[in-house]
């Protein structure tokens, strides 16, 4: 399994508008400086996440988007389940009911069931406010004066 680019821009949107909450509705312009995401592409991500439980959006001078709900109740897993489709390691495991023809007797089946297990876990367990408190406490650090 691979993240795609739109995975991790995605994700990396959403974490910018979860550090700037507070500031209001977010113009696209502003987060592709501090992204370093073209501004086009950025168009293309909010399609697929303007969704009423993921953004809000204002049209007009002071618009832009915004979190719908607080970053803590964001899953990083729910974030990309949207964007990539799904997290299966094996494109079979995305098919329900399975359609491959060795699904009935393929001995390694319940190894790609249980990574896949474990891949949606570990990423339904972390949150945007996890990784904005992940950052803060690994770079408080490296702050010198």
């Amino acid at each position: 399994m691979k993240i795609s680019t739109k995975g991790r821009y995605s994700l990396r949107m959403l974490v910018d508008l979860a550090e700037h909450k507070n500031e209001g509705f977010v113009s696209l312009k502003d987060i592709s400086q501090r992204q370093g995401i073209s501004r086009k592409y950025l168009e293309q991500i909010v399609t697929l996440l303007n969704r009423p439980d993921i953004l809000r959006t204002n049209r007009g001078n002071k618009g832009g988007y915004m979190l719908a709900k607080e970053p803590s109740q964001y899953t990083i897993g729910q974030i990309l389940r949207i964007t990539e489709g799904g997290l299966y390691p094996v494109s079979c495991l995305g098919d329900e009911p399975n359609r491959c023809e060795r699904c009935g007797y393929c001995k390694t089946l319940p190894v790609w069931k249980g990574l896949e297990k474990v891949i949606n876990k570990y990423l339904d367990s972390i949150t945007l406010q996890d990784i904005l408190g992940i950052y803060k406490d690994t770079c408080a650090d490296k702050y010198h004066i």
